[in-house]
């Protein structure tokens, strides 16, 4: 059977995920991505795709029933005082009772807001669907970018995350599909929710790239971080010094990747695409440029050929520079999905014009960056060295 081309998950009731106006966990960079991606004829109408909503069966897969319930209740409270809600730490505003905070909801990071819970839901649903449409052979490859919600636990809303649409997605692949699934984590912070959901499972390898936690949220995934029981060795966590860049990284992400293909051999790949290790990101410490965000999306497709008959879901995750760096590298990823080339090229002067009026940041004009935008790293060295020590200590685990 002919596969059909790959899918992208989308439909404006995903830009509902918004905890308030000056939260940096902004869905508008997912419009930005499907408008400069039609504005490059890359994506074809016929492959965006609206999601279904996870039901709560789906969530329960990962989530415990007191959670779900809770997400239910702390939207229903966020629609009566007002709509999105966080904790009155200042005088402003109104306190949020801690029947919600005890499960990270209402939070200054994860605050409550109207429907949090139908679209929290729809996102994980949006997950499933190109896990389904992947595994059942319709097509190779997917992506959802709304997804990748990484940093949220069973019973514990976390890090700008409602529910683990990753975790979702993946105990769904093993339960339905009987599937050895290797998840890869690129965001710069660890993907220490879905770590967390398979650190005892022999199914599923984890691998989470990352700044290490000595400096950055959640301040989790060091290399000794290995798994438990019969899944110890299936977790693997690369933490990055402080000011890596792009040579720095590859290079432990391609070392590390090569020997987990090589050790697990999975049935299918699930990545989480987050692109907030760029230079210009506000809350994060490295200094990646789109090299990277070109490297990476390539290398998991031709290792999705090489090892997992071409089955990969792509997701989204963090990236808080929504102007200049969001649809930029998840428009790479996009490319590579479809085996179009990524080469430097302009941005679209309609796309270009119409978000340049709303950026507080003057937009790159290219797809590519320039290395003259980004100062020199004076530790160099000394990061680097103490980045190949890391992917050295990491070897030693591999038979």
């Amino acid at each position: 059977m002919k596969k059909s081309k790959p899918l992208f998950v989308y439909d404006d009731q995903l830009l509902s995920y918004k905890f308030h106006e000056n939260h940096p966990f902004n869905q508008q960079r997912l419009r930005m991505t499907v408008e400069l991606l039609q504005a490059w004829d890359v994506l074809l109408d016929s492959q965006l795709v609206a999601p279904v909503a996870a039901t709560d069966e789906q969530l329960l897969l990962n989530h415990s029933a007191e959670y779900v319930e809770m997400v239910k209740k702390a939207g229903i409270y966020a629609s009566e005082h007002g709509g999105q809600t966080d904790r009155n730490d200042d005088g402003n505003g109104y306190d949020v009772p801690d029947l919600f905070t005890s499960h990270g909801l209402g939070t200054e990071d994860t605050p409550m807001f109207e429907g949090m819970h139908k679209v929290a839901a729809l996102i994980a649903g949006g997950s499933i669907l190109i896990g389904d449409r992947v595994m059942k052979g319709e097509i190779e490859h997917g992506v959802n970018f709304s997804g990748g919600l990484h940093h949220a636990f069973e019973d514990r809303a976390s890090g700008f995350c409602v529910y683990n649409d990753a975790s979702v997605l993946i105990h769904h692949l093993v339960k339905n599909y009987q599937a050895k699934v290797l998840y890869i984590d690129t965001d710069a912070h660890h993907g220490d929710g879905v770590e967390a959901s398979f650190y005892q499972s022999l199914e599923v390898m984890t691998v989470s790239i990352h700044e290490t936690g000595r400096y950055l949220f959640p301040g989790t995934g060091f290399v000794s971080d290995r798994g438990a029981g019969k899944g110890y060795g299936y977790s693997v966590n690369i933490p990055m010094d402080a000011f890596t860049e792009d040579e720095s990284w590859l290079d432990a992400f391609q070392q590390v990747m090569e020997r987990v293909f090589s050790f697990f051999r999975p049935d299918v790949i699930v990545s989480q695409h987050g692109c907030d290790a760029h230079w210009f990101d506000p809350l994060t410490h490295l200094c990646l440029t789109t090299e990277s965000y070109r490297r990476i999306p390539q290398w998991i497709h031709e290792w999705a050929h090489t090892y997992s008959e071409g089955r990969w879901i792509a997701l989204g995750g963090g990236g808080y520079d929504i102007w200049r760096v969001v649809p930029r590298a998840w428009a790479m990823v996009w490319l590579a999905m479809n085996d179009l080339p990524i080469e430097d090229r302009a941005m679209p002067e309609a796309w270009l014009n119409k978000w340049q009026a709303l950026s507080p940041e003057k937009m790159p004009q290219s797809l590519f960056d320039r290395q003259e935008w980004f100062k020199e790293i004076p530790r160099r060295p000394e990061i680097e060295q103490k980045n190949r020590q890391t992917v050295a200590q990491i070897l030693r685990f591999f038979p």
